[in-house]
């Protein structure tokens, strides 16, 4: 399909999306779009970098009409700042339409008026508890990338925002991964549902391919990973982009920093520029010593294989929140996707720091604390937010043993001069439940009514819980949450007693 003019959505919003360099639907796109302008209940298996938030946003906005003076379209997510960057995305789109587009928090005129109204999931819930949000003009409720939501517990919020909506309104989920959480929603809410991209079937092994998370811009991580190659040995890097305009800044950037680029197949440069994989790859047929790099992610499992089916060098440069996009692409062709870090002298202790904080981030589900620590990333930089991490942590590292007599007195000190010391709870239920860090930090936070930072350590264990609370709300969070359900099970909340040993007596 060569433009989104094929899949009959109106003139105004294919103009809206070619302002944006939005002028070939991806495949998802071409699936999604003609099944939601129908009104009809859709599950995206997608994540970011596969189109997802056009396939689902462009057949809502092209059905939607603004002659309500309430909401005609309810969009969760996952935080407040995810909701703001959402609903500025979809204004962009919408205001050719002639519909408004609002968030709730923040610089955003009348959102309870607006005819797209985007919301985490508490605030739209606390909107619609309140009566603030009138739902008798809901059309659809769309749910945007369900698996964060599940991370801090928001998977009984998304319940009720399915209560307050209409029962005919049409139902649209995003989720990757698809989750046990999330599956068992779509199972109970979700009926009569089509499912994008199709399950999984048997894929046989073809091989791997690299890649290389960068921040943005992306064109400096494939600059890098381009000098990489070409320095080990390769002869020419063919880079792949989306269109000839991302083609033509990519070609700039690289001839910039001394690695001139131009059309594959031209032996005087080092850096081919590729857009259509089947016309580049018959260009550059037979040429040795040829490596290939994505600069812009694959959108699809075609784009995927015809890019890289030609050697074994080559190179994905994703932004992290594409990784999880990608790895699916490499399970649905059969090909393993592993990562292509940059060299590092790892001789310092500062290069020593930065493969710690890499392995725990390949080792640890970090998403939780993205999400709790996103106010500070619209206060301050997210490397500065890093570093103060890193200090914080390093800090507590250096403080030397003392005896137990010593930290008793220091913890006593610390209550006494108003600073909280910390109570460990037992919680009944564990592993084997299904839990994540994530249900019992939202239940804690949820259920308690509890600031985050008054939650400490959580350990989840085959049967059961440990969680660190300020002592000042511990008593807060047992009543609370005792007699309470997460993951379906009924929980008993207590202190947490250590074991006695009993000394039975020699025979």
């Amino acid at each position: 399909m060569d433009s989104f003019e094929d899949l009959g959505i109106t003139p105004e919003l294919v103009e809206a999306l070619a302002a944006e360099g939005i002028e070939v639907p991806t495949p998802l796109q071409e699936s999604a779009i003609p099944i939601i302008r129908k009104g009809n209940n859709l599950v995206l298996e997608a994540g970011p970098g596969s189109g997802l938030l056009v396939a689902w946003a462009v057949g809502l906005l092209d059905r939607l009409d603004g002659e309500a003076e309430s909401p005609r379209a309810l969009v969760a997510c996952a935080s407040s700042g995810s909701a703001h960057r959402l609903a500025e995305s979809l204004a962009r789109m919408g205001s050719s339409s002639g519909l408004t587009v609002s968030a709730l928090g923040g610089a955003w005129a009348l959102p309870e008026r607006a005819d797209v109204l985007v919301g985490s999931v508490q605030a739209l819930v606390d909107a619609l508890s309140a009566g603030r949000v009138s739902v008798e003009a809901v059309e659809a409720v769309v749910v945007d990338q369900a698996h964060l939501l599940e991370d801090f517990g928001g998977i009984a919020g998304i319940e009720r925002i399915f209560d307050y909506a209409p029962g005919e309104a049409q139902r649209i989920l995003s989720a990757l991964p698809m989750s046990t959480g999330v599956k068992s929603l779509v199972d109970r809410l979700f009926k009569r549902t089509m499912t994008v991209p199709e399950p999984l079937s048997d894929v046989p092994k073809r091989g791997e391919v690299r890649f290389r998370i960068t921040p943005e811009p992306r064109e400096e991580g494939a600059l890098r990973v381009v000098e990489e190659l070409l320095a080990s040995g390769a002869r020419h890097a063919l880079v792949y982009c989306h269109n000839a305009d991302r083609a033509a800044d990519v070609g700039d950037y690289m001839t910039l920093h001394g690695f001139v680029a131009g059309a594959p197949g031209d032996a005087s440069v080092p850096v081919w520029l590729g857009i259509d994989a089947l016309e580049a790859r018959a260009e550059a047929k037979g040429t040795e010593g040829l490596v290939v790099v994505s600069c812009d992610a694959p959108t699809d499992v075609d784009m995927l294989d015809r890019r890289h089916s030609i050697g074994d060098e080559g190179v994905v440069v994703v932004l992290a929140r594409e990784l999880a996009h990608l790895k699916n692409l490499g399970k649905r062709t059969g090909y393993e996707t592993i990562p292509f870090p940059p060299p590092v002298d790892r001789s310092t202790p500062v290069t020593q720091l930065r493969d710690s904080v890499e392995q725990a981030m390949q080792e640890f589900d970090t998403a939780p604390y993205v999400l709790a620590l996103e106010p500070l990333f619209e206060k301050y930089d997210p490397a500065e937010v890093a570093a103060a991490a890193v200090a914080m942590l390093r800090s507590k590292q250096a403080v030397p043993d003392r005896a137990p007599e010593e930290v008793r007195h220091a913890t006593g000190a610390a209550s006494a001069a108003g600073v909280p010391s910390w109570a460990k709870l037992f919680l009944s239920v564990g592993e084997r439940d299904g839990l994540r860090v994530g249900d019992l930090l939202g239940a804690v936070t949820g259920e308690a009514n509890v600031p985050g930072e008054a939650v400490g350590k959580i350990d989840i264990q085959e049967s059961h819980s440990l969680v660190e609370v300020h002592d000042t709300v511990a008593r807060t969070v047992i009543q609370a949450l005792n007699g309470t359900t997460i993951k379906g099970r009924s929980v008993r909340v207590d202190f947490d007693r250590p074991r006695r040993t009993i000394k039975r007596p020699r025979a």
